[in-house]
């Protein structure tokens, strides 16, 4: 059967009134509401620090297919507009053998902005490892997260391999609840940075162990932050150099990507990376044909 692709669907959410000089903290975003999503999630450069993913030369041409004319959803069909509406729907975007056969947009978003995605960079930042340690930066998966994260020594990922942090199984307690100010995943865009070390690996060390390396999952934005820590310490690049050398220019993205960037420079690797819709469908078909020159 023919893979069908739905390479990105943006469940789009006007911006928080923030002082120019002063950005609103990275955890606030958690809490806007629907009305700020709408207006803030397509120019986050605007209200936080971003670090550019550049393009190249040439574009990964997406040509059209054969159009959908329907939305199925659960068995139901919608009327797509109305869908879109009832679900505050920006953009959605159907690939099918790298071709276009449905691109919609809504809620004044169009094909030439950017969208912040959330989770969505996490992929991008574990397919990042993959490429560093193809190109020997990092010598082995099942290396010691310290090896590479000197500030994480005498904490508890002390026994935690590169392979347990990517696959959140490290056995570091952890919150993610997204509704609780409190919480580990709201904290750690909020807490003061220890002297001299980056605010992820600071927060991330003071964190008790719960469990035996590789024995428990646990969901951790903060861990695939610490991924994009030990990506950025093993090539000495950025996550957005590293991301425009290995994936943006020479697949030919379409436009420049934009990252959301700490007060030390670092890009979030947990989320926060910000392009247009088609060029999430890029990505998509970057992973599903095998990545340069498999497609």
């Amino acid at each position: 059967m023919r893979a069908l692709i739905l390479a990105a669907g943006l469940v789009l959410a006007g911006l928080p009134a923030v002082a120019a000089d002063k950005p609103p903290p990275p955890a606030s975003v958690l809490f806007w509401s629907q009305a700020q999503k709408e207006a803030g999630f397509p120019k986050m450069e605007a209200y936080f620090p971003m670090s550019t993913a550049a393009r190249g030369d040439q574009v990964h041409e997406l040509p059209a297919g054969a159009p959908l004319a329907v939305a199925r959803v659960g068995g139901r069909t919608f009327d797509l507009a109305e869908y879109m509406a009832r679900e505050k729907t920006a953009g959605i975007l159907v690939l099918q053998d790298g071709k276009v056969r449905l691109e919609r947009y809504g809620l004044g978003y169009g094909p030439e902005g950017r969208w912040t995605s959330f989770s969505v960079a996490k992929s991008v930042t574990s397919t990042l490892v993959g490429a560093a340690v193809k190109d020997g930066y990092i010598q082995s998966l099942d290396d010691a997260v310290t090896r590479y994260i000197p500030g994480l020594k005498g904490s508890a990922y002390d026994q935690v391999s590169v392979r347990q942090l990517l696959t959140m199984t490290s056995g570091v307690k952890w919150n993610e609840d997204y509704t609780d100010a409190k919480s580990d995943v709201a904290l750690l865009f909020s807490t003061p940075a220890d002297p001299g070390l980056d605010s992820t690996v600071s927060y991330m060390r003071r964190l008790p162990r719960e469990a035996a390396p590789g024995a428990k999952w646990v969901y951790k934005t903060g861990e695939t932050n610490l991924i994009g820590v030990l990506v950025t310490s093993a090539t000495g690049k950025s996550l957005s150099a590293y991301l425009s050398e290995k994936i943006w220019k020479p697949y030919g993205m379409e436009k420049d990507a934009l990252w959301m960037i700490d007060e030390r420079g670092q890009e979030a690797g947990g989320c926060c990376l910000s392009m247009t819709l088609r060029d999430y469908g890029r990505v998509g078909e970057f992973l599903r044909t095998g990545g340069i020159g498999a497609s």
